[in-house]
């Protein structure tokens, strides 16, 4: 009896697999997941589609549209089941519990990827190099590591990204949005992983140790980078003169050296630099912003390095040292320079005679030796230079 209700109740079945259904329109929708048809195609970018309601919602990625709105915050989305998710953070409401651990999730797919940090479970292998993962984007993610592939491209200046969520970040350096904020100080961040850094310099919390020296440190990476100076590891290496960087946004700098980039420019001058902080401290030549003062004397400076190196003439400080003969310096550059009485080096030589000197204002002074101040006349021989000078005279 149930079963002839039942096949009243849905009349249209798969030839195939024997699923039923209630409407024929639902049964030929069925069938295409067997006929791999795909009869609905995006019109920008060509994509195939296997119900036109997939094909609409994919639309929204080119057109920018969301339609669903959060009726607490208005946040909006261009999925129904991505603002109801979203609307679970002002409920606080996790309806997903784990079954080992007991932690709770908002979101059912972020639960099972979860258990497999129980299970250990990996079931989804990179074909090129062999490496595991526990999720299956994960995975594709991976493999543009190989194929060198990037589908998201910024519709603002073109930039290409390997993952959707790095070209979102991306695009929030044009439109200046920052949606995470500190509960605490209010402070707005751009990324939700900066939002929960800073946080951190309000708890203290620095949950990631080293295990050579027991330094602490925020951010996991930043361990890592920092076992490098035990290590000795410099992995990233200049392919022009083979010079090694520890990071690798350094050798980035570095290679700006070679290519003579000079990508960030003063908005005021035009002047142009190879870092984004030297534009900062060159814009306070404009400005003249002096914000780093001597506690003792009050003298200003530009640059807290500069106010740093005053203060040692009030406190005496001498940091470096001659490994020779132990003589102390107060700056870096005059140890150095000192360093040259024993090593006997003179890097800076004279364009006209050749002399060598130890220092540079040394050879600019000397220099002047070879040039009429009058004239600009220029001489090999001092006494030559001397003898003409009185030419003027008379």
């Amino acid at each position: 009896m149930n079963n002839k209700s039942e096949a009243k109740e849905k009349p249209y079945s798969c030839e195939v697999c024997g699923s039923s259904f209630l409407k024929k329109h639902t049964l030929i929708k069925h069938m295409r997941i067997h006929t791999g048809e795909k009869p609905y195609s995006c019109e920008v970018c060509g994509t195939p589609f296997t119900k036109k309601e997939h094909m609409l919602r994919h639309r929204r990625t080119h057109t920018g549209e969301k339609p669903y709105s959060c009726e607490v915050c208005g946040s909006s989305f261009s999925r129904k089941e991505s603002m109801l998710q979203h609307m679970l953070t002002h409920t606080g409401e996790k309806p997903y519990p784990c079954k080992v651990c007991g932690s709770s999730f908002t979101v059912k797919q972020h639960m099972l990827n979860h258990i497999q940090t129980h299970t250990g479970e990996k079931p989804y292998s990179c074909e090129v190099c062999g490496s595991s993962f526990t999720r299956k984007e994960s995975m594709l993610r991976h493999m543009r590591t190989h194929t060198g592939e990037k589908p998201y491209s910024c519709e603002i200046c073109g930039v290409s990204f390997t993952t959707k969520g790095h070209m979102s970040q991306h695009i929030r350096t044009h439109t200046g949005e920052k949606p995470y904020s500190c509960e605490v100080c209010g402070s707005c961040f751009a990324q939700k992983r900066s939002l929960m850094l800073h946080i951190q310099t309000h708890t203290g919390e620095k949950p990631y140790s080293c295990e050579v020296c027991g330094s602490s440190f925020t951010r996991k990476h930043t361990v890592m980078k920092h076992m490098r100076i035990h290590t000795g590891e410099r992995p990233y290496s200049c392919e022009v003169c083979g010079a090694s960087f520890t990071i690798k946004h350094i050798l980035i700098k570095h290679m700006r050296i070679h290519t003579g980039e000079k990508p960030y420019s003063c908005e005021v001058c035009g002047s142009s630099f190879t870092q984004k902080s030297h534009v900062f401290l060159h814009m306070r030549t404009h400005t003249g912003e002096k914000p780093y003062s001597c506690k003792i004397c009050g003298f200003p400076f530009t640059k807290k390095e500069n106010m740093l190196i005053h203060m040692r003439t009030h406190t005496g400080v001498k940091p470096y040292s001659c490994e020779i003969c132990g003589s102390s310096f107060t700056k870096k550059e005059n140890m150095l320079i000192h360093m040259r009485t024993h090593t006997g080096e003179k890097p800076y030589s004279c364009e006209v005679c050749y002399c060598s000197f130890a220092e540079k204002r040394s050879m600019l002074r000397h220099m002047k030796t070879h040039s009429c101040e009058v004239c600009g006349a220029s001489f090999t021989i001092k006494q030559s230079m001397l003898q003409h000078m009185r030419s003027h005279e008379t």
